[in-house]
C-alpha cells in the first residue's frame, strides 16, 4: 500500500525531518515508487507539489528536504500503484474548493465498488479510487451543508462518510479543510505528539537526529501522524480499524465508530 504523512501545529513548523523519512520510503527503503505529493497550508488555501517519480530519487523532493516550508497543517503521500496508471494526475494528494477553502485529500488502500458511488457536483480528473472517493465525500458535504458548517458538525459529518468508505475496503485517509486535519484507520495508521518538554529524535530510514529542545518553545505543540512510525526513539501510538481523529492546532480528539459528536474524547500526549 501508499504511505501516509500528516502534521498539525499550533504554530507554524517545520516538517522537512519527518518528511525525509517518507521520501527515503519512496523507492528506496520502501517500494513506494509510482509518484510522491505534499501538500502546505497556508491559511485557508494550500501549496503543492506532486511528481510521477520515485520521491527518493527527486531533486524536488531535496530540495523541499533543504528548503523549510512551514505550516500549520500538511498532508504528504508516497503512492504504490494497484489501481490506475502512474502518471501526474493519479498523484497524491489531490485538492477542492468547496465554501471558499481548499480541501486536501490522500489516501491508502483499496475500496471494492467505490466508482458505483454517483459523483454530484465533483469530478475526477485521474483513473484511481482514490480520488473517485474524495469527490464523493466533497459532493456529500456539498449537500448536506449550504456553507461551512461548526467543526463539530463537519467532524460528524467526515466521520459518518469515513465510515461508509471504510465499509468498501481499506480507508487510511488524510483530509483537511484548512482548519482541521482529519485522519481515519482503515488498517494501519500511528501518531505522537511532541510538546514541553521536548527530547530529542532518530529517524529509522536515515541517520538523521534532531534535539526539539533547540527548535521549538514550550508553547509549541505538534502533532505527526503517519503509516507507519517514522523515528526509532519516541513513542508512537496506533490507531484501531475504523477511529477517526480530528487534529487542530496540534490537538486530538479521537471519535469512535458511531459515537455522538458530544462523545469525542481528547487525547492527552503519551508519556515516554
Amino acid at each position: 500500500m501508499c504511505e501516509l504523512l500528516g502534521m498539525s501545529a499550533n504554530v507554524p513548523t517545520d516538517i522537512r525531518f519527518s518528511f525525509a523519512a517518507l521520501a527515503r520510503r519512496g523507492g528506496e527503503t520502501g517500494p513506494h515508487a509510482d509518484g510522491w505529493g505534499i501538500g502546505f497550508y497556508d491559511g485557508r488555501t494550500s501549496r503543492a507539489f506532486h511528481e510521477p517519480e520515485p520521491s527518493a530519487r527527486s531533486e524536488l523532493a531535496k530540495f523541499l528536504r533543504n528548503n523549510p516550508i512551514k505550516s500549520r497543517i500538511v498532508i504528504a503521500h508516497v503512492r504504490k500503484a494497484n489501481r490506475g496508471r502512474v502518471s501526474l494526475e493519479n498523484t497524491h494528494p489531490f485538492s477542492r474548493e468547496l465554501w471558499g477553502r481548499r480541501w486536501t485529500f490522500a489516501h491508502n488502500g483499496q475500496l471494492k465498488g467505490v466508482k458505483r458511488l454517483p459523483l454530484a457536483g465533483f469530478a475526477p480528473v485521474g483513473s484511481t479510487d482514490s480520488e473517485h472517493a474524495f469527490c464523493w465525500m466533497m459532493g456529500r458535504l456539498q449537500a448536506r451543508f449550504q456553507a461551512l458548517p461548526k467543526p463539530s458538525a463537519l467532524d460528524r459529518a467526515v466521520a459518518d462518510l469515513s465510515a461508509e468508505l471504510h465499509a468498501l475496503g481499506v480507508f487510511n485517509m488524510l483530509l483537511s479543510d484548512s482548519r482541521t486535519l482529519y485522519a481515519h484507520c482503515g488498517k494501519r495508521l500511528c501518531y505522537l505528539t511532541r510538546c514541553a518538554p521536548f527530547g530529542t529524535a532518530t529517524l529509522i530510514d536515515e541517520d538523521w537526529r534532531v534535539d526539539f529542545s533547540q527548535e521549538t518553545t514550550e508553547q509549541d505543540v505538534v502533532t505527526v501522524i503517519a503509516t507507519q512510525a517514522l523515528t526509532r526513539d519516541e513513542c508512537w501510538t496506533d490507531l484501531a480499524r475504523g477511529d477517526v481523529l480530528t487534529l487542530r492546532d496540534g490537538a486530538i480528539r479521537l471519535l469512535k465508530p458511531g459515537a455522538a459528536a458530544a462523545a469525542t474524547r481528547l487525547i492527552s500526549p503519551a508519556a515516554c
